[in-house]
């Protein structure tokens, strides 16, 4: 029986598009980094970024060196949230009835600019701390310094909130992120293009 569900992010709770960060920097004349960031794969210093291992400063300098435009910080936060749509209202209100029957958690890969971004956005569109409420626990990857699909996050958040994996199912719209839930023991639904949680009933 599932008690526990751990949520991705983007893609699973927050509507993203990975095309908007490459269009965004072709759009301020470095079209070079089309193929920097994508939903399978991206470069050593994203990860490093996504992980904390460097500051928002470092990862704007890398930017500029692989441009070789002299993009602002500014712009590169901006082109940086471009990925960021939005949440609908329904969403929401699926998850606060789906808390009353599981307990749900959050694991994402992000990083500082999006996360000031959509922690801000979230917050005033609902009026509330939208991750404490809905979330007995969120965790994500800068703060944690551990991203998806290392067992480590896994194994952390397992330990930290001492949940049974029998017990805990693991969304995300990765196929790579699955297999790593798997891995340690965690029942996992990998959400496919044009799903959406809300789809999936009450689990």
């Amino acid at each position: 029986m599932i008690k526990n569900i751990i949520f991705d992010l983007g893609g699973v709770i927050y509507d993203i598009r990975y095309e908007n960060i490459p269009e965004a920097f072709a759009r301020m004349g470095a079209g070079n980094l089309m193929e920097i960031y994508s939903k399978a794969k991206q470069t050593d210093f994203i990860d490093q970024y996504e992980e904390g291992l460097i500051t928002s400063e470092e990862f704007c300098d890398e930017i500029r060196h692989l441009s070789e435009v002299p993009l602002t910080n500014e712009q590169i936060k901006e082109a940086w949230n471009a990925i960021l749509i939005d949440v609908p209202s329904t969403r929401v209100d699926f998850l606060l009835k789906l808390k009353e029957h599981y307990n749900l958690y959050l694991f994402s890969n992000t990083n500082q600019f999006n996360y000031d971004c959509f922690t801000a956005h979230l917050n005033q569109k609902y009026g509330f701390d939208f991750f404490d409420t809905i979330f007995k626990a969120a965790y994500f990857s800068h703060i944690l310094h551990i991203r998806k699909p290392k067992a480590e996050g896994f194994q952390t958040i397992m330990q930290e909130q001492q949940l049974n994996p029998a017990e805990t199912l693991f969304i995300d719209d990765s196929p790579q992120h699955i297999e790593g839930a798997r891995r340690c023991g965690l029942n996992a639904y990998h959400l496919k293009d044009g799903e959406t949680i809300e789809t999936l009933g009450t689990l």
